[in-house]
């Protein structure tokens, strides 16, 4: 088997577990569905579900990727008005480092803070240390400002394989890819990115976004009132799981 494999997130999978058989020398690697972590883990459970039980609840997380940004501030405004919590996924260098006292607010306001790497590089295309080094500098950088290392990680363009995840699993850090994604990077109409969200959303689904687009942050109160309408509950990923929680290493994906 190749040493790397890439596996990229997309698409909204209707199975609970999906296993993702990549074509690449006839590899595969199994990704983890949050529901079905939830459910393998509730029968052992004793009302440790977070703010909603999304065994019942038309659960949804909404995240967001390398931040944070000029405009972060004004998205967590929106996002304490609408009394929503996200998991921000930070790149370390340029962003973690120049906004120290916006990633703290993040914390503060029970978001959940999580990895991104260092500069966004492609972690399939690198060696060993360079993969340690990208994941391992963030963490860093997050614990110096908020006192708590992040458990969990998004490899950029969701690429990974069997290197990145064993490193990953040394670092304490699960990945987390997604079900629905606006392609922000390519569009600054706010009403386009809001309408590929809309199409895309089912239950348990993870939403992925970027704040560091112009188009992306005016979005997302009209993204909360139509899915909220549509009855979802707005929860972090790791909340999507619960009881479960995040194995260091698995690739969640709905």
């Amino acid at each position: 088997m190749p040493k790397k494999t890439g596996l990229i997130g997309g698409g909204l999978a209707a199975a609970l577990v999906t296993t993702l058989t990549l074509a690449l020398g006839g590899c595969s690697m199994e990704t983890t569905a949050p529901g079905s972590a939830r459910q393998d883990a509730a029968s052992d459970a004793k009302g440790s579900f977070g703010p909603a039980d999304c065994r019942k609840a038309k659960c949804i997380a909404l995240t967001f990727d390398a931040g944070p940004g000029k405009d972060t501030p004004e998205l967590l405004d929106i996002l304490k008005e609408k009394k929503v919590h996200a998991t921000f996924f930070l790149l370390g260098k340029n962003h973690v480092v120049k906004h120290p006292d916006t990633v703290r607010r993040i914390q503060d306001e029970g978001h959940e803070v999580a990895n991104h790497t260092w500069t966004h590089e492609i972690l399939t295309d690198r060696e060993p240390d360079e993969i340690r080094a990208e994941l391992e500098k963030t963490q860093v950088a997050i614990e110096k400002i908020t006192g708590k290392k992040p458990r969990l990680m998004r490899p950029p363009q969701g690429r990974t394989d069997d290197t990145v995840s064993e490193i990953s699993k040394e670092l304490g850090l699960s990945q987390v890819l997604w079900s629905a994604t606006a392609k922000d990077y390519s569009t600054n109409d706010s009403a386009l990115i809001t309408k590929r969200i809309l199409d895309q959303a089912g239950k348990d689904g993870i939403i992925l976004l970027h704040d560091i687009y112009k188009g992306t942050v005016p979005a997302v109160p009209g993204i909360i009132d139509a899915l909220r309408k549509d009855g979802y509950t707005f929860v972090t990923v790791p909340e999507l799981m619960a009881p479960a929680e995040p194995v260091p290493g698995t690739v969640y994906r709905p």
